[in-house]
């Protein structure tokens, strides 16, 4: 009978602890360590284990990729220019593996940031542990809690020097979770004035109605500057801050938008495009039902009875409803 040989597979090694021992083999060899020098100290890796560690500490700029007559150097930088590796490295050392495992998991969710309950779910472990090993990370300045706008009893944990997406701060627009409302009704008296003074300057000019048309016009880039010069926002506001209050006033029917070609590199335009708006006067005033919220509603298609939105919540609606 033929000896059937099986091949033990060793377990898959801690890509934290393999990226930690290549970086303790850089510091023991300051001017360089060729890829063999690396399989020779750890036998037991795999090759493509010890590829995705090297590509990740070079992407992560806590490694050199350098060039000699012997091949390729990988060198450790200086400790100046060294990136967060070498800080999340030193501020895990001595973690155990479920300590890694969470903190990996936060890592994933980027700045959007992780509920401590989907980290439960994802790792498995007990919520008394998952918290002790979150404060743990707190206290080491690798992690921090961001409270969402979308929930604000419940806190999202990200990495620590990472800035929260607009998703969980809620932008330009709400300030420790309450949503500033006379700060965005005098962004939009602003931009609205600054629109009709353009569409007055073009009338006032007496040149022919299609030229005065044309020159009613204003981009979003004008509008953002104009405001950025006014001073009256303490936050830095973004074009596309700008762009949500124009787009609120298009749903009242102050301003329209038309969109145009534009050269590349054009101050304001975006993939070769440019939004360019202008105030409106209606000629007559509209009827009851074209003044119906529905019809410019930009989350109609959300909208049904029993619904986070619903036409019974709706203000708009009753506001209508009243008129």
């Amino acid at each position: 009978m033929a000896e059937v040989k099986v091949k033990v597979q060793p377990p898959d090694a801690d890509p934290v602890e393999i990226e930690n021992r290549i970086i303790e083999l850089c510091q023991q060899f300051p001017h360089g360590i060729t890829d063999q020098v690396i399989q020779n100290e750890m036998p037991h890796i795999e090759a493509q284990q010890r590829a995705v560690a090297i590509n990740r500490l070079l992407s992560m700029g806590q490694l050199d990729l350098l060039r000699s007559n012997t091949g390729l150097l990988y060198r450790i930088k200086d400790s100046q220019n060294a990136g967060p590796v070498s800080f999340f490295l030193s501020k895990m050392k001595g973690s155990d593996n479920q300590e890694k495992l969470v903190y990996q998991i936060i890592e994933d969710a980027g700045n959007k940031g992780i509920w401590s309950r989907d980290i439960r779910y994802k790792s498995n472990l007990p919520l008394t542990e998952i918290n002790k090993i979150l404060k743990n990370l707190e206290s080491k300045k690798l992690i921090k809690a961001v409270k969402s706008v979308a929930a604000s009893k419940k806190k999202v944990y990200m990495l620590y020097n990472l800035q929260p997406d607009r998703s969980v701060t809620g932008g330009a627009w709400y300030s420790d979770q309450d949503f500033e409302s006379e700060f965005v009704e005098v962004l939009n008296q602003q931009c609205f004035k600054f629109l009709q003074t353009k569409a007055e300057t073009a009338r006032e000019s007496k040149q022919n109605p299609m030229i005065q048309r044309n020159s009613s016009f204003a981009s979003s880039h004008e509008v953002w500057k104009y405001i950025c010069e006014l001073g009256i926002s303490k936050v830095e506001l973004s074009m596309e801050d700008i762009e949500t209050i124009l787009n609120t006033l298009i749903y009242d029917g102050k301003v329209e938008m038309t969109i145009i070609a534009a050269k590349e590199g054009t101050v304001g335009s975006v993939d070769g495009h440019m939004k360019l708006y202008r105030a409106v006067n209606p000629i007559i005033p509209p009827t009851g039902l074209v003044r119906a919220p529905c019809g410019l509603c930009p989350v109609f298609d959300d909208c049904h009875e029993g619904g986070e939105i619903s036409p019974s919540n709706c203000i708009y609606m009753t506001e209508w409803l009243e008129f």
